[in-house]
């Protein structure tokens, strides 16, 4: 959630900054309006409230002095200025909920460093690593659920029986594999980061306060009966841990990780990429999150995070490339992402495995996420970071395609081979 204060004071360059994301700014104007009649409604209110108290003091005297018809008549003006602060009251609690309703909807500012432009396509490619695309030979051009049903480690009609389309099964050596990739996140990140395990339903107001509703609530699972959330990703539960806490800024940052099942329709995404492991209702993600006090703190999280996701796909003998995403691709919590995309040669595309996103203070503000600065007085919101390291079934993939052999068995590499029993190949 954006500040009110900084909406009040500097509209234009709010409107300046949401317009880079290419977006409606209309709202900004109504909020405005809405919270100047709000502030008016205060000033009136504590204005009614001292004529209540006055009122009121004058019956009690008149009542003192045997005066009657004053009493009635002080009463009657008593009664009168309450129904009329009742009346304000009630238009501040409609003006509060509309201002609140107008302030959720609205996305993030833009870093400044964040590059301009209108869609995916003007994402800019930052760095690159491991070989060129054209350089894959054609046994590694097979794609990814071919080679599992080749090997039987993967199983998309026993899935499919199961749950329905958009689901995956692992087996055998391929849930092995899974199993291996998610715990060597876990090792790699554990010198910084504490392990948790959260719960995989969360309430309502978790998922507001992490910026899931309203935006993208047709793409999680409500359990209406219970009113819980399936998470789509740890980052919810994560961020949801600092809800209405208050940190000694000397204890910033706070750095957590957990491995959790993610859940979403991916609504939009019917006919689209939607075979294999390119895109599953449930999937296994390794999430890193971290809180901080300021944006140079944030951002030396967020390059933390990224560095730490790439020495990953680096170890896994992946070809991926980090990019930039642009005003006009950013998600509407961040403020800045660099996502990292790995090469499937058998698929014969990149793909996301991980986004590496600084939100500033929008996801604090939402939560009521706050320090005590160590040289001042009161509290400050916190920044949050976050990134994943990795989203499993797209770097499963890749590994499938890109350590495939001539003679079909994959090749295990080798900072998984001690989660795997040694084994140097599967098949």
């Amino acid at each position: 959630m954006l500040d009110l204060r900084r909406i009040r004071h500097d509209v234009d360059e709010v409107k300046a900054a949401l317009a880079r994301r290419g977006g409606d700014v209309s709202s900004l104007d109504r909020i405005v309006e809405l919270d100047a009649r709000q502030r008016q409604i205060s000033i009136e209110r504590d204005d009614l409230r001292n004529r209540i108290k006055t009122a009121s003091k004058a019956v009690g005297t008149a009542k003192r002095d045997g005066d009657a018809a004053a009493a009635e008549v002080a009463m009657a003006e008593s009664r009168s200025l309450g129904d009329a602060e009742k009346a304000l009251a009630d238009e501040a609690d409609e003006l509060a909920a509309e201002i609140d309703e107008l302030m959720l909807a609205l996305p993030n500012t833009p870093s400044p460093d964040a590059p301009d432009g209108a869609s995916e396509d003007d994402n800019v490619v930052l760095r690159s690593h491991g070989p060129d695309p054209d350089s894959f030979a054609d046994h590694q051009r097979v794609p990814h659920w071919d080679i599992g049903a080749e090997l039987g480690i993967l199983d998309f009609e026993a899935a499919a029986r199961i749950s329905g389309a958009m689901f995956s099964m692992y087996r055998g050596w391929g849930a092995r594999l899974l199993r291996a990739c998610i715990q060597l996140s876990l090792d790699r990140n554990a010198d910084a980061f504490e392990e948790i395990r959260p719960p995989t339903l969360v309430r309502t107001d978790t998922m507001v306060g992490v910026g899931e509703l309203p935006q993208f609530a047709d793409e999680a699972y409500l359990i209406e009966r219970d009113d819980l959330w399936a998470v789509p990703t740890a980052e919810v539960p994560l961020t949801g841990m600092g809800r209405d806490q208050v940190f000694d800024e000397a204890d910033l940052p706070i750095r957590m990780m957990a491995h959790t099942s993610c859940f979403r329709r991916e609504a939009g995404a019917a006919g689209r990429d939607t075979r294999g492991l390119l895109r599953s209702h449930e999937f296994d993600k390794t999430e890193l999150l971290a809180y901080t006090a300021t944006a140079e703190q944030g951002v030396a999280a967020q390059e933390d995070v990224l560095a730490r996701s790439e020495s990953i796909l680096r170890d896994l003998g992946l070809s991926y490339r980090v990019l930039d995403l642009c005003t006009g691709d950013l998600g509407a919590k961040a403020a800045r992402t660099w996502d990292i995309e790995a090469y499937a040669p058998g698929v014969g595309a990149w793909l996301e495995v991980s986004s590496v996103s600084w939100f500033a203070e929008f996801q604090g503000r939402r939560s009521n996420i706050r320090y005590r600065p160590t040289d001042r007085k009161g509290t400050e919101v916190c920044h949050t970071v976050n990134g994943s390291a990795m989203g499993w079934p797209r770097t499963v993939a890749c590994i499938l395609e890109t350590h495939r052999r001539p003679d079909g068995r994959i090749g295990v590499p080798e900072v998984l081979r001690s989660y795997l029993g040694g084994v140097e190949s599967i098949g």
